[in-house]
């Protein structure tokens, strides 16, 4: 570009910097201009109402108006979130766009355009819920099918002809925070619907508010067995403990002939104590031997200790199954093990890190996760994700996207928080998801769940010198249902 081209488009951008820093007048209440979140009138939003959240819970909201994920956000993309925070849309769009032009792996900004995009019109609206505080990993790929739908919905006319606006709120994962989070929602009349939260434990500490507050929510990755009760307005898209643990369990015995079991868990999570405890009972009714169990969360955790106890005791395979928390243990026992004994593991240990820390020793463990983009590479969904991100997305994604297809599906026959909940129980309620349909059972459990087995292999998807591929020797293990069957049909995430 010569200079004399340079000029205009330096004028252009000067314009609009001075143009935000001259709109600092009402910078202060523009930062807090959460207009939309505790309004509790229309179902519609119109971005008007002069509700004020406190200033410690307004820092967990945002629909463009501060950063959710500061890390690595690029200077146009801080430009849009001034922008949006002071009410300059069509100025933060365009922010927005610059940034998403050099990064187009970046959901938080796809979201926040195309709320800047909406700017003060009308729009229907749904929360989000990630632990952007704890987790940036599941915080992105969440946020990527949620992104993703928003997209598509706003591009093809959106609901009736109104767009979608997403309120991302981050609960850090904290079972004290999320119960906070979910009354603030519940108490927004235009929030017609959640996707959240992220961990089991703080599902399980908000899920009696969503039932007693009447606001559906959608979990993309809980799957702890949750305390019996009449479930009207929580689901969750992921397969639960028992049929995981039915998987794990015929998987270890079916498939890698192995009969003598160590158990790895972490006792400070819900998700894996549940698991621990399905898959104790797979294992004895299959005709498993469960040796001994180990805390990855005890204070004394030694992976050497450990894993030389299970070969003495006879142990041929090694399940394990952390919590985010307790991956880094769980690969010191895979690097403490070196291929010597069969390695089965949770969806937890499919990820990035597995791959770039424990590579050659993890070669041939078999990990269980509910979707992988090679089982389906030609699919509609995984296309559209590959043009949008420029890459492969995961199973995070994938549920993500599965939830907010089943929002977005109930929304169109009835936009209201009633309508929602009324269709997603409804028996012939289905949507079209990533993963095939997205069909609910009475107790808010998807039917037609499926769990399929990866392993990990040389390659070069990841850019880590192994990759996550589907094990060939696994097929699909889909659970039975009641309601008939409906057919299914940043970089290289793995």
């Amino acid at each position: 570009m010569t200079p004399k081209n340079e000029a205009p488009t330096l004028l252009v951008l000067l314009l609009m910097t001075m143009t935000l820093l001259t709109g600092g007048v009402w910078w202060s209440a523009g930062r807090m201009n959460l207009d939309h979140l505790l309004s509790l009138n229309p179902q519609i939003l119109t971005g008007r109402s002069p509700t004020r959240l406190s200033p410690v819970l307004a820092e967990r909201f945002s629909q463009g108006e501060r950063l959710l994920i500061e890390m690595g956000a690029l200077p146009e993309k801080q430009l849009g979130v001034t922008a949006m925070a002071s009410s300059l849309y069509p100025e933060a769009a365009q922010y927005f766009e610059a940034s998403l032009a050099v990064n187009p792996n970046d959901p938080e900004a796809l979201i926040y355009l195309n709320n800047a995009r909406i700017g003060q019109g009308l729009a229907y609206t749904l929360a989000v819920v990630v632990p952007s505080g704890r987790d940036l990993s599941s915080t992105l790929e969440i946020l990527r099918g949620a992104a993703q739908t928003q997209n598509e919905v706003n591009q093809t006319g959106g609901i009736q002809g109104v767009p979608l606006r997403l309120v991302l709120v981050n609960d850090d994962g904290d079972v004290a925070i999320a119960p906070q989070i979910a009354d603030l929602l519940i108490q927004n009349g235009q929030i017609l619907g959640v996707v959240g939260h992220s961990t089991t434990e703080a599902t399980q500490a908000a899920a009696s508010r969503y039932e007693d507050g009447e606001l559906v929510a959608i979990s993309p990755l809980s799957t702890a067995t949750p305390p019996p009760r009449e479930k009207r307005f929580t689901f969750r898209t992921l397969p639960g403990d028992f049929m995981m643990a039915r998987a794990l369990a015929h998987q270890m015995l079916n498939r890698l002939q192995q009969q003598k079991v160590a158990l790895f868990y972490s006792s400070t999570s819900a998700s894996s104590r549940s698991l621990r405890l399905e898959l104790g009972s797979a294992l004895t009714v299959e005709g498993g031997q469960l040796l001994r169990e180990y805390d990855l969360a005890g204070p004394g955790f030694s992976p050497v200790d450990s894993f030389n106890q299970a070969a003495l005791q006879g142990a041929t395979a090694l399940i394990l199954l952390p919590d985010a928390a307790q991956v880094d243990r769980a690969l010191q026992v895979v690097r403490v093990n070196r291929g010597r004994l069969s390695l089965l593991g949770g969806s937890e240990l499919y990820s990035a890190k597995t791959l770039e820390i424990v590579g050659p020793e993890s070669v041939g463990m078999v990990t269980a996760v509910p979707w992988h983009v090679l089982t389906d590479p030609n699919s509609l969904f995984v296309q559209r994700s590959r043009q949008l991100w420029q890459g492969d997305v995961n199973w995070r994604t994938a549920m993500t996207y599965d939830a907010m297809q089943a929002l977005v599906a109930a929304m169109r026959q009835n936009p209201t928080r009633k309508g929602i909940a009324e269709a997603l129980l409804q028996p012939n309620f289905f949507a079209a998801g990533a993963t095939g349909v997205v069909q609910f059972l009475p107790g808010g459990d998807r039917s037609h769940a499926s769990i399929q087995f990866v392993q990990v292999q040389p390659g070069f998807r990841s850019g880590y010198g192994y990759d996550f591929v589907p094990a060939e020797f696994a097929p699909v293990f889909e659970e039975p249902t009641s309601l008939g069957f409906l057919p299914l049909g940043q970089k290289t995430l793995f």
